[in-house]
């Protein structure tokens, strides 16, 4: 992605900023495994949303000083030494030629520019309780910027996250195009896993199998741990086990996606390892499906993000009385909320740089109303564990079926839709 798509988000976003305030974005540090050894840096998703640096324990800053309106960002100092055994840094002039900064610094100059920084300013803006340790710098930085002027009204200290979150929430083309292909990195490995899968695999087979998928198409990682979860460990909403060998008699319930250029897929699919669903899992899954069509159908332009969840909820209690696992009138069942004991979770969160991302659900206090750009996830489900009392013909069944939806200007787009949900197709791609 070119460096003025990030240099104009800084800029779009500097605009929104009061008068005498800052924003303050920290990057993400690195986290080690074990001994010097460490994880791959994946830096935080605001921050490089809004710069597209990548490299650890940096920190931005968007200033709206009343007079004038400055980027500017905190970063690794130049060190031929580590850069032999790490790799290059930018150090402060690369920031500002290669990243469009107005102003760049060492990061160990923080501590002492910062008062500096915000001294004059009447309200500081930053994420509240999201990064250990963080909350006390700012605390301190604000303080001693008190402390350069007495005369000066004291800095008030804001929770920034709607601000960048709701920037966030509105993809851009940009973004869009990222995230179509990671969905279909996803997509295309869903379909060459659940052509090979047989009976006697092991869970941890199928994940592997996936993240080898994912990676020989470009998305070397995974935006979250996968989930896969045969027989009744897809009752368990978070499974991430992932040890068991699969039955021929089991559903296997995978909820799996890919992460390309920092962007997030997220897929869930639930197939019979045999091929071939028995004649309860189908009714059951038909109703997971219905659920799921009827409640994409309810993603459009200027619909409230809770009518998919209630579209779904009726289908999927609606569902459960026509096969007797609930009995009585569906509405108020309904009312009651007796289907919370099947589908206890949200239809669908917000997609994007992280997998359950950033942006509000309430305008004021209503819930917001889908607009043009937002991709938001869909995935009812149904959820009947053994220690449930039903019949036992239901039990150990668990179904989840989710996709990616792109609310555009006409209705929606499914990104993830080339995956198989129709139950006669997955039975013909699994032959």
């Amino acid at each position: 992605m070119e460096k003025i798509i990030f240099k104009n988000r800084r800029d779009s976003l500097i605009k929104h900023l009061p008068k005498n305030s800052a924003l303050i974005v920290p990057g993400a540090d690195l986290q080690y495994r074990n001994a010097d050894s460490s994880y791959n840096l994946r830096q935080e998703s605001s921050f490089y949303y809004l710069s597209g640096f990548c490299e650890p324990s940096s920190l931005m800053v968007l200033v709206n000083n009343g007079k004038s309106i400055d980027s500017i960002i905190f970063v690794p100092e130049k060190d031929k030494l580590k850069e032999i055994w790490d790799g290059y840094r930018a150090g402060p002039e690369g920031a500002i030629n290669d990243f469009l900064f107005d102003q760049a610094f060492e990061n160990n100059k923080s501590d002492a520019l910062m008062p500096e920084i915000l001294q004059g300013l009447e309200k500081v803006f930053y994420s509240i309780w999201k990064k250990n340790g963080f909350d006390q710098k700012v605390i301190d930085w604000t303080c001693a910027a008190n402390s350069k002027d007495r005369h000066s009204k004291s800095i008030d200290i804001i929770d920034g996250s709607s601000m960048v979150g709701n920037l966030r929430l509105i993809k851009d083309k940009h973004e869009i195009d990222i995230m179509k292909r990671a969905c279909e990195i996803s997509a295309e490995s869903y379909i060459e896993v659940m052509k090979s899968i047989k009976p006697g695999d092991n869970e941890q087979e199928i994940e592997a199998l996936f993240l080898y998928e994912f990676a020989k198409r470009g998305g070397r990682f995974p935006a979250y741990t996968p989930i896969v979860a045969g027989g009744e460990g897809a009752c368990v909403l978070h499974y991430i086990e992932n040890d068991k060998e699969l039955a021929a008699s089991d559903l296997i319930l995978v909820d799996a996606g890919c992460e390309y250029k920092m962007y997030a897929s997220d897929i869930t699919r639930t197939f019979p390892v045999s091929g071939k669903f028995s004649d309860e899992q189908l009714q059951i899954y038909n109703i997971v499906h219905k659920a799921n069509l009827a409640a994409i159908d309810a993603v459009k332009t200027g619909n409230s993000i809770m009518e998919p969840q209630m579209v779904s909820e009726k289908v999927i209690t609606e569902g459960l009385v026509e096969l007797g696992i609930l009995s009585g009138d569906v509405n108020q069942l309904h009312k009651n909320g007796a289907f919370k004991d099947f589908y206890m979770h949200k239809v669908g969160h917000w997609l994007g740089l992280d997998v359950h991302d950033v942006g509000d659900y309430m305008e004021g206090d209503e819930f917001m109303k889908f607009k043009p750009g937002m991709i938001t996830t869909i995935e009812p489900g149904i959820y009947i564990s053994s220690a449930m009392d039903v019949d036992d013909k239901w039990k150990g069944i668990g179904i989840r079926i989710e996709d990616d939806i792109l609310v555009t200007d006409s209705g929606n787009i499914n990104l993830t839709e080339k995956v198989p949900s129709n139950p006669q197709e997955i039975e013909s791609l699994m032959a």
